[in-house]
């Protein structure tokens, strides 16, 4: 059975550890390319866009691919927008992992918007010392915010316009609190900005700003298109196995 990963998390990962030792499958993971020295996987690979749906279709039906698992980013909607579509006009089978949200826990002071735009602005005027802990791509929208401080932590280091007064942490996660209140303190932050990725990996600085009494402007998820709701690579594995494999494997 053929098989494509859309990646770039860490269920991506998982799944294609899982994949890697079962003879039943022959798997690619397909990575978007923002990311310079990807963590190498145990099977194929590939890097690069695929030219919107209809690219994306054509590269299913080419490959013979038989399911397809999208396992981008809470905050990648338009691939997974295109991996439905994509997979109605191939007739491949789709399933998605859906990560769920985290939520505000007691002692949490959280102000949700809807964009990075918004988030920029619910800073406020006063300057503050800020920790950003969203996308590179997003770090423009804070340039025009410029009487604040900032600290970013990124993978890959920005390439648009940024604020003109920023810090950039090249690390990669994951994360443990400990470390993270020590992030916090020794850069006097006094407001978070973050995506609701979910997870566990980045979690640890919510927890952190609970514990030191930390605003955190959380940007909301966008709306994501999806196949089958999978959470896991174990649940991936046994829809491969069942549901979304042809019905020629499953000897129905």
């Amino acid at each position: 059975m053929r098989v494509l990963i859309l990646g770039g998390t860490t269920e991506a990962s998982a799944l294609a550890e899982l994949l890697a030792g079962d003879a039943r499958f022959e798997a690619t993971l397909s990575l978007a390319g923002r990311t310079s020295a990807p963590k190498p996987q145990p099977i194929a690979t590939r890097v690069g866009g695929f030219g919107g749906a209809d690219g994306l279709a054509d590269f299913l039906r080419a490959q013979k691919i038989d399911a397809v698992i999208d396992a981008t980013h809470p905050y990648a909607p338009r691939i997974s927008a295109n991996a439905v579509v994509a997979c109605a006009r191939a007739g491949a089978a789709l399933a998605s992992f859906v990560r769920p949200a985290w939520k505000p826990a007691s002692g949490d002071a959280w102000k949700i918007v809807p964009t990075a735009v918004d988030a920029a602005l619910a800073i406020g005027a006063a300057p503050r010392r800020v920790f950003l802990s969203l996308g590179r791509q997003e770090l423009h929208f804070f340039a025009a915010v410029s009487q604040h401080h900032y600290v970013a932590r990124l993978i890959e280091p920005p390439q648009r316009a940024r604020p003109h007064d920023l810090v950039v942490l090249r690390q990669r996660g994951p994360f443990d609190r400990d470390a993270e209140l020590r992030l916090l303190k020794d850069r006097k932050i006094d407001v978070i900005v973050s995506r609701n990725s979910g997870g566990s990996a980045t979690y640890p600085k919510i927890e952190a700003a609970r514990v030191l009494g930390l605003p955190v402007i959380m940007i909301a998820r966008p709306a994501k298109p999806a196949g089958h709701i999978v959470k896991s690579a174990e649940a991936a594995m046994a829809w491969l196995a069942h549901d979304g494999a042809p019905r020629s494997l499953r000897g129905v």
